[in-house]
């Protein structure tokens, strides 16, 4: 049975987030809102959790998994980043913007793409997010959390508590989110490619 918790937006309860970290630390999956659609997450070195994320998701491994960061520094040790790179980052950071970049060594292998070796990576702007990433003190893998036979976002907490009651540890409420995704760019090649046209706009990179 998923547990609830209802945060401020603004003013989350740190007691309700250290409960949730201790959840993620337990290898359970939660949903958590974002700067752009609520989405699922779980603990970076979690085999079995990654595993239960993907089947609630729907995807495979060729699917890119996404590191949420608190910060820039945080991103550049899980992927590599040249200068070129950062800078257009940066003008985009936080924000609602998922970057595919090459995983560095800190990655586990299992959760880079197994062809490319590559990662998607993103500093959410979610003051909710932010809180319980600094209180988890490192990256919280994520997908966006979008039903396998559906193709927009969930975007109620109830709706998602009442659908995921059995696969999700908790389900943080911090009222509605956008019911758009992130912006998906691949910074791999030159130019960066615009893969998928979400909440963030790609002028912000000069796309």
């Amino acid at each position: 049975m998923a547990q609830f918790f209802s945060v401020h937006p603004d003013n989350p309860q740190a007691r309700l987030l250290k409960q949730a970290v201790a959840l993620l630390n337990q290898g359970k999956v939660l949903a958590v809102p974002t700067d752009s659609s609520y989405a699922l997450v779980c603990h970076l070195d979690d085999k079995n959790a990654a595993d239960q994320l993907r089947r609630i998701r729907g995807v495979d491994d060729k699917h890119h998994l996404t590191l949420l960061c608190r910060d820039l520094s945080e991103l550049a040790n899980y992927a590599r980043v040249d200068n070129r790179q950062f800078r257009a980052i940066k003008q985009a950071t936080p924000g609602p913007f998922t970057f595919i970049l090459e995983a560095t060594k800190e990655v586990p292998r299992r959760l880079s793409h197994p062809q490319r070796k590559t990662i998607g990576l993103r500093v959410p702007e979610h003051k909710v997010l932010q809180e319980l990433l600094s209180l988890h003190g490192a990256p919280l893998l994520a997908a966006t959390l979008i039903m396998p036979t559906e193709g927009d976002p969930l975007n109620d907490p109830q709706e998602i508590r009442e659908r995921l009651e059995l696969q999700l540890g908790a389900v943080i409420d911090a009222g509605a989110c956008s019911l758009q995704a992130t912006t998906v760019i691949d910074m791999t090649d030159e130019p960066a490619q615009v893969l998928r046209l979400g909440q963030g706009d790609p002028a912000l990179l000069g796309l």
